[in-house]
């Protein structure tokens, strides 16, 4: 994958519901006595801008010139708002009315939200033709339009909008809301959840049927492509005649979702404005999705941290295939996040059954499996001058690509015990008939605490007798 070009010499509309994430944090140390609930000593306030304003300010995060155009009213959360986004650089002209502004307040301890309060009113009584006007004004220098609806009513009147931005030839994506898509008829590219996507096609059990539905949605729509946000089951674009594209998960500790959907479409709208193809923007915009829900509340994505996330991931070819100082770091965040971690190893010259079985048991034994895999040079020494048959790339892509196996890393020793020593997972797995003082690396997982478990391989099935049965 190419690097991430620069976003600055884009320029950008974001039309949409504007309000306020406001964040009152504290310590809790108590149980209120009148209720069961916890007692917040509320010692700080943050305020950030939420819904289209968030876009807006992850598209000028991003390097993009950004207009952020909406409904609000005329109150002390308004001007608050408008503080929090023009610090951004992004360009306020957003319409004031009548309605109060719309206020989400969320109330933090030791980083985790406890409460949610919203404070809102319809906005589509203010949504008419004079706003529909006043956000037309706002079009003409932007390079593509992006629509956020969080179904407050800042879009009660978006079809004419789209209608108006295929007449200028600008490009239009929809972060859409509701159960029925229609009033998006025309728009470039919308980003439904699966939750979403679900409510309007009905229940997708397999990617088979959610690609049929949504692609049937797209068609009768008349809309270029859908681009299906799958939380930990990644991404899934659908464009036309093309075949569908799927990207796995990029995240790897997920801290807070508030937002996560923001950050994808202003990466996407960021790369598309740059000259990126839809199926390179879902590459970033998968990237930007991982590094943001690391982070609390409503937040954005820097260049760097998207151009590093990308570079991680690509350097282990798209499948967790990982150096290990890079795993190390990835551990950390997993272990921070309570997850139970187990390891196995082994050459794994010719996947057969047997190992599929194996690596399932070992994989049901914990949140993540780690898979150790020789080295060409160490499968030499192990098994001969004629072995492996495949390259320990080769070798690796395979595992990575089975559903169980979370990581796979490369050692160059005979035995995998200095690794394991590092890596230090809580299970330490093998397969065959062993002792457990006869596995390399079990003392340092015992003297952990760990577990060390042995496993039994499926009968009939082995490299070796595969390697004869192909000679005979």
């Amino acid at each position: 994958m190419s690097a991430l070009p620069d976003l600055s010499k884009g320029s950008i509309t974001v039309i949409g519901d504007v309000m306020l994430d406001r964040f009152w944090s504290g310590q809790s140390r108590r149980v209120s006595p009148e209720a069961p609930v916890p007692v917040v000593n509320i010692d700080g306030q943050e305020d950030r801008a939420g819904g289209a304003g968030n876009v807006a300010v992850n598209l000028a995060r991003l390097g993009v010139s950004v207009s952020l155009v909406g409904l609000c009213g005329d109150d002390d959360h308004a001007r608050a708002l408008r503080a929090c986004v023009e610090a951004a650089g992004v360009r306020w002209n957003v319409m004031p009315c009548a309605a109060d502004t719309i206020v989400k307040l969320r109330v933090l301890s030791r980083n985790q939200q406890l409460l949610r309060m919203d404070f809102e009113e319809t906005l589509a009584d203010y949504a008419n033709d004079l706003f529909v006007g006043y956000a037309q004004q706002h079009l003409a220098d932007a390079d593509l339009v992006v629509f956020s609806d969080y179904a407050k009513g800042s879009l009660n009147l978006i079809q004419p909008l789209l209608s108006h931005c295929r007449d200028l030839g600008k490009p239009t994506l929809v972060d859409p809301k509701g159960r029925d898509f229609e009033c998006y008829r025309g728009a470039t590219l919308i980003t439904p959840n699966l939750a979403e996507l679900e409510a309007v096609v009905g229940s997708c059990p397999s990617e088979a049927v959610l690609i049929d539905k949504a692609n049937a949605l797209r068609a009768s729509l008349d809309i270029d492509a859908i681009l299906v946000t799958r939380s930990e089951a990644g991404m899934t674009l659908i464009q036309g005649e093309e075949v569908a594209q799927h990207f796995s998960a990029s995240a790897r500790e997920v801290f807070d979702v508030t937002g996560a959907g923001d950050t994808v479409i202003a990466v996407m709208a960021g790369c598309l404005s740059a000259g990126l193809s839809l199926s390179q923007a879902t590459h970033f915009a998968n990237h930007a999705a991982g590094v943001v829900v690391a982070k609390l509340g409503t937040a954005s994505v820097s260049p760097d941290e998207l151009q590093s996330a990308a570079s991680t991931r690509d350097s282990a070819d798209e499948n967790n295939v990982m150096r290990e100082d890079d795993l190390l770091q990835t551990l950390s965040a997993l272990r921070g996040a309570g997850k139970r971690v187990v390891m196995t190893n082994g050459c794994f010259d010719i996947i057969h059954p047997g190992h599929v079985r194996y690596l399932q048991q070992a994989s049901a034994l914990g949140d993540v499996l780690i898979v150790a895999v020789n080295d060409d040079d160490s499968v030499r020494r192990l098994k001969g001058p004629s072995r492996p048959l495949n390259t320990v790339e080769d070798r690796m892509a395979v595992l990575a690509a089975l559903s169980g196996v979370d990581y796979v890393v490369p050692f160059t020793e005979d035995t995998p015990k200095r690794l394991i020593e590092v890596l230090a997972p809580d299970v330490l797995v093998k397969g065959g008939d062993y002792a457990v003082d006869q596995i390399a690396g079990h003392e340092s997982v015992l003297e952990r605490g760990g577990e060390v478990r042995i496993l039994d391989f499926v009968a009939g099935h082995s490299t070796t007798n595969l390697i004869e049965r192909l000679s005979d």
